[in-house]
């Protein structure tokens, strides 16, 4: 076993120590220098830049189009739609200066009081604001709706306890601002979006979701509906893992984004805005990831395959190189990512335990004997059973394997969240569940104070009303667990990240 793994903490001693050790040891992200921003390292860069490049597939599947918008937004911007501005105020970064100076006693540089800005600009904590001032010069007519855009960026946040990908200052993400003519049509594209955010997160991160709608309390600042996908981790807690927004026409009104509609009369546009971040890679870490290291999806994997030669002479690897150089050909002829590790500079044993760690989905191993033999021993990391294969057709099974494992840990995941989602119908049952991990199915009045109560006496949320149904009885009207008031359906609570 290579060092990096002797010393991981194992999950059921502490599993938030676990899940950071994890990230750093297998090279997906570090703390960096600025106080709660993190280095995406490559390994980590490259399952995102695999999200990325399918998501961004899905969104153009259904009409997308991508732009840029700046960084730094005008305060008084912010200002225009209340409950935004109070829902980000205490998180934003401002700009106030435009130069530094060398200091006049040698202390170095310090920023110069002339270069005050006459307008402080805030560097974006998300988009809404600068976009839709620049929507009000892209539409005139209903003509020119619908617009349908999406940024990749990052954006900032002035978070003061952070934890790598989970909650840093500093994030990427992507937002998709969109702008629609009716109510109607709005709601559906705040909907459809949730929907791709669902479909990708179950067949490509193999994370089962919940899909739902946030409560008043939990809804997006300046939003009238927010529709979120809520995964379970390991440990029982949730993590919201992606959310669309129906923002009515708050913004339209707040920039005066208005169009001329089909009856020659004006009217305010409607939006929408959706989001994903690199907090997927968290929430990817620690839906499938073991005591030795990573379990990556094969749909997301960097590397999907690693072939491992192990040979007593410079001869012996070169008969092996040519052997295995046929097989890499036609894995990769086959659209699989493949890596032959032939080194010389670390044992065999080393690799084994790296790309376990790495959570490389199937590992080949090829020795002298297999060579004699035309065979490759054949490891898969979801379950580290190991068994000997002929080199013939070994790409198709490799093929097969690979979305034998996707299946397979999207089951387990499925399978942990089914064991783990129990209904409680009084408060000293839910306070115990809530207390074992896990969602809880509980009615709840509806009110913002018996859910701001709840939280402080359980340090549980409302994750979301679900559209989906766990119980007979969840669509059914019930009790408040806590007030006792009528309540039209079962909620989920959970406690979250």
């Amino acid at each position: 076993m290579a060092v990096e793994l002797k010393d991981l903490t194992k999950r059921s001693e502490n599993y938030s120590q676990w899940y950071n050790e994890l990230v750093v040891k297998a090279d997906l992200a570090e703390q960096s220098a600025v106080r709660g921003c993190m280095v995406i390292k490559p390994y980590g860069y490259a399952i995102w830049e695999k999200m990325q490049r399918q998501l961004d597939d899905m969104f153009k599947a259904t009409g997308h189009v991508n732009a840029y918008f700046p960084l730094l937004i005008p305060k008084s911007f912010f200002s225009r739609e209340a409950e935004h501005v109070e829902g980000f105020a205490k998180e934003c970064a401002v700009v106030t200066h435009y130069r530094l100076k060398n200091d006049p006693n040698g202390n170095g540089l310090t920023v110069d009081p002339a270069a005050k800005l006459e307008e402080e600009l805030i560097i974006r904590p998300t988009s809404e604001t600068i976009i839709w001032n620049t929507y009000k010069n892209w539409i005139n007519s209903y003509r020119d709706l619908p617009v349908l855009c999406n940024q990749w960026a990052n954006v900032m946040r002035w978070e003061m306890r952070t934890r790598l990908f989970l909650r840093t200052a500093e994030f990427l993400w992507q937002e998709g601002h969109t702008a629609h003519a009716t109510r109607e049509e709005a709601e559906e594209e705040a909907v459809r979006m949730l929907n791709v955010y669902a479909e990708f997160a179950e067949k490509y991160m193999a994370m089962p979701v919940v899909k739902g709608v946030k409560s008043a309390n939990e809804r997006f600042a300046g939003a009238l509906n927010t529709y979120t996908i809520e995964a379970m981790m390991q440990d029982g807690k949730a993590l919201q893992s992606g959310t669309s927004h129906f923002l009515g026409q708050n913004f339209a009104k707040a920039f005066d984004v208005q169009f001329v509609n089909k009856e020659n009369k004006l009217e305010y546009v409607w939006a929408t805005s959706w989001g994903v971040s690199t907090r997927l890679m968290g929430a990817l870490v620690m839906t499938h990831s073991d005591d030795n290291g990573l379990v990556l999806p094969p749909h997301l994997a960097p590397i999907q395959v690693v072939i491992v030669p192990i040979y007593k002479n410079a001869e012996m690897l070169q008969k092996i190189d040519e052997k295995v150089d046929g097989i890499v050909a036609r894995l990769k002829a086959m659209g699989i990512s493949v890596k032959y590790d032939n080194a010389d500079n670390k044992r065999p044993g080393f690799k084994f335990a790296d790309y376990e760690l790495k959570g490389v989905p199937v590992r080949l191993v090829m020795g002298g004997r297999d060579l004699e033999n035309n065979t490759m021993e054949v490891m898969r990391r979801d379950t580290l059973e190991k068994e000997t294969r002929s080199c013939d057709g070994i790409e198709a099974y490799v093929q097969a394997l690979l979305e034998e494992i996707q299946a397979n840990i999207y089951q387990k995941a499925l399978d942990h969240r089914r064991a783990h989602i129990t209904k409680a119908d009084s408060y000293d049952d839910f306070k115990t569940l809530i207390e074992a991990g896990g969602f809880v199915m509980a009615h709840w009045d509806g009110t913002t104070e018996t859910e701001e109560r709840i939280k402080e006496e359980t340090k549980a949320t409302i994750r979301c009303i679900p559209f989906e149904t766990f119980f007979d009885d969840d669509k059914q009207p019930g009790k408040c667990i806590l007030t006792g008031k009528p309540s039209e359906c079962r909620v989920v609570f959970a406690r979250s990240y």
